[in-house]
């Protein structure tokens, strides 16, 4: 039996519907992956950024804790320079009231006179020459040849040996020392200095352990007393 023309159109109009169905099946099916796909790497994309981001701050926050440490650092060593400068014009201001002192001990005849016998005595027994040479203020000649004569006797009883002395006339210290005397052997290379200044320089140099400790206790780092 032969189709109509109505049976034809009603078959086309059937497939057509079905092609249409099936293909807005497939595009809502496309669209379904591609939204999925798209959320999928934009979750991606979004993570990898939050990282790096998250790697950004952890850098910065681990500068800007690394900057805090040094300017720390820095701030406790200039607060440890100021310390050790202000101790070191303390133990200078020590030593400058020390030689003022001195320099009144020089102002009395006895106590100076005194002083310079030990000291010359004290530069015998240094060099143990037999023959001496001693420098020393142009103002202290008189007082330092008295010193001489009364200690060469007491050398010579000490260490059984002669001695020579001369009190140099031609060279003298410079004026403005507080005083005392160098002591040269026969040729000049050897040389024992007891000026007041040297001797105050020595002692310092020896107790300076002693005179921080006075002034500012005892160092913790410190191991050795010694």
């Amino acid at each position: 039996m032969a189709l109509t023309d109505a049976d034809v159109q009603k078959q086309i109009k059937h497939m057509v519907a079905f092609i249409e169905q099936e293909a807005n099946e497939r595009v809502e099916e496309i669209l379904a992956k591609g939204e999925e796909e798209f959320n999928i790497e934009k979750g991606r994309l979004v993570q990898t950024h939050r990282v790096k981001i998250m790697d950004y701050y952890e850098k910065k926050e681990k500068q800007i804790e690394q900057h805090k440490k040094i300017q720390m650092s820095q701030l406790k060593n200039q607060a440890r320079l100021k310390v050790l400068m202000a101790r070191d014009d303390m133990v200078t201001d020590l030593l400058n009231e020390a030689r003022k002192r001195i320099a009144d001990i020089v102002k009395d005849p006895d106590r100076y006179a005194k002083l310079l016998e030990g000291l010359v005595l004290q530069g015998f027994y240094q060099l143990l020459e037999p023959k001496v040479t001693i420098r020393c203020r142009q103002q202290d000649v008189d007082v330092v040849q008295a010193a001489v004569n009364k200690n060469i006797s007491i050398y010579k009883e000490t260490v059984k040996s002669n001695i020579t002395v001369r009190v140099d006339q031609d060279h003298f210290l410079p004026s403005d020392i507080c005083g005392g005397i160098e002591v040269y052997n026969s040729n000049g290379k050897i040389k024992v200095s007891n000026t007041l200044e040297s001797r105050l320089d020595l002692v310092a140099q020896q107790m300076m352990p002693e005179i921080r400790e006075i002034l500012f206790g005892s160092n913790p780092n410190r191991k050795f007393l010694d």
